[in-house]
């Protein structure tokens, strides 16, 4: 889990604050902070199955929340993307 300092760096960089936890910015940043502390696991722990339905699921409501914003605006869709150096 990420730690509460960790979690306030993310809301206040991607949200504009500290308390816009639902703006959905925030929301793809910590999802996708999340993926790669479980991708790091999972590199260790090769057969740990629940993990790794855990990420497939995480992986799952990312891609349904950036699709939900592109819908919405695109111009924020992209430079959320471009921010966090996914490949879309």
């Amino acid at each position: 889990m990420l730690a509460a300092e960790r979690k306030k760096e993310i809301f206040a960089e991607f949200g504009g604050a500290e308390t816009n936890t639902g703006s959905v910015e925030s929301q793809v940043a910590m999802i996708t902070e999340r993926i790669t502390l479980l991708t790091e696991h999972l590199k260790v722990h090769r057969k740990d199955h629940s993990t790794t339905r855990s990420l497939y699921k995480l992986v799952g409501q990312r891609k349904r929340l950036l699709k939900y914003l592109a819908h919405k605006d695109i111009t924020r869709y992209r430079a959320l993307i471009e921010k966090l150096n996914l490949r879309k």
